[in-house]
């Protein structure tokens, strides 16, 4: 009788012992190379396999071991398929584990590739939120219609519910889905100098459903992220070099040979300076009280306060300029002609 019970049993549960032992070494064996070639590169496929891997659980490993023992037990159909059932419940807690883990590692290593930007940190938040919700659906859809469920109106009833809870979060979703799109496309980050119609700031937060700026006047502007996808933004901070182009008259009682050497003494005084490019200097047009002179220069900073110094620094350097070569600087005026006219009587 015991040899009958040993045979029976002994066996099954040796084999089960055997597959547990030789699936767990296994484990071991490649997370340890895993590590290593982790260690050696960068890609994303063997962090995210490492990570996966490191979530099997033990009670799915006894858990496979075991169902490979009772194949070599004498089972009824009813028993088996118990066994069975029990099998694809435990199947799917593990695949949840695995797909919440991948899901969340892929998340953490893109943050990093993008130097932990918190905007993309945040953005990467919910998609990976969402994204573990889909697949945690499937894979309880998918288990439950392998024990005989009628899966069926149950998707059906999702899809009625996801298309309300869609038609009464639509704003909400709007936002969202922009806030994706700025992460993804980056038209700007966070600490951007930009313009936005006629506000000037900084970036100082791009969350889920506003964008926040810090005004040049101190103020903070929150700009959901739907309309601030729609508008014309201009980055300022992107800026390499910075053009400027501005105009002088001189009065029109100038000389000809001098103001024949208005652009010529312009150019001279650009190529001059430091930091600057020079573009064009032309005699422009016959303005209503001036002569007027066109100059175009490149300031090779996008700073501000850098072309605010160089300008100023430009405009001394034109006024001594124009005043050794007597250019007069015009201003507003007008010339009253009265005319005196005999009559008769």
């Amino acid at each position: 009788m015991q040899l009958d019970y040993l045979e029976k049993f002994g066996i099954p549960l040796l084999i089960a012992l055997g597959v547990y032992v030789a699936l767990e070494i296994i484990r071991r064996v490649i997370l340890a190379r895993l590590k290593k070639i982790t260690l050696k590169t960068d890609i994303l496929l063997d962090d995210l396999l490492m990570a996966i891997l490191d979530q099997t659980k033990r009670f799915f490993i006894l858990a496979v071991s075991l169902f490979v023992g009772i194949h070599f037990l004498e089972l009824s159909a009813q028993h088996y398929g118990w066994a069975l059932k029990a099998f694809i419940i435990i199947l799917a807690i593990q695949t949840i584990i695995w797909g919440k883990e991948g899901i969340t590692s892929w998340a953490e290593f893109t943050v990093l590739k993008k130097h932990n930007d918190p905007s993309v940190r945040t953005s990467l938040g919910f998609i990976s939120i969402l994204l573990k919700f889909i697949f945690i659906v499937l894979v309880v859809l998918l288990a439950l219609d392998n024990l005989g469920a009628d899966v069926t109106t149950f998707i059906a009833g999702l899809g009625v519910g996801g298309i309300a809870i869609a038609l009464a979060t639509q704003n909400i979703l709007g936002d969202l889905f922009s806030s994706l799109s700025i992460v993804m496309d980056k038209p700007f980050v966070i600490g951007d100098f930009i313009s936005l119609g006629d506000w000037l700031g900084t970036i100082e937060h791009i969350g889920l459903k506003t964008t926040r700026i810090r005004s040049l006047t101190g103020e903070q502007i929150s700009i959901s992220n739907s309309d601030l996808v729609a508008s014309r933004v201009r980055n300022f901070k992107r800026m390499t070099e910075r053009r400027v182009v501005f105009q002088l008259g001189v009065t029109y009682q100038t000389k000809r040979e001098n103001l024949l050497r208005g652009p010529d003494l312009l150019r001279s005084v650009i190529e001059q300076t430091e930091g600057v490019r020079f573009d064009r200097a032309h005699f422009f047009r016959y303005g209503a009280s001036s002569l007027d002179f066109e100059i175009v220069y490149w300031v090779l900073s996008p700073d501000y306060n850098e072309y605010a110094d160089v300008h100023q620094k430009i405009l001394y350097k034109i006024h001594q300029v124009f005043e050794d070569h007597e250019l007069e600087f015009a201003y507003p005026t007008q010339t009253l002609h009265i005319e005196t006219v005999k009559t008769t009587v």
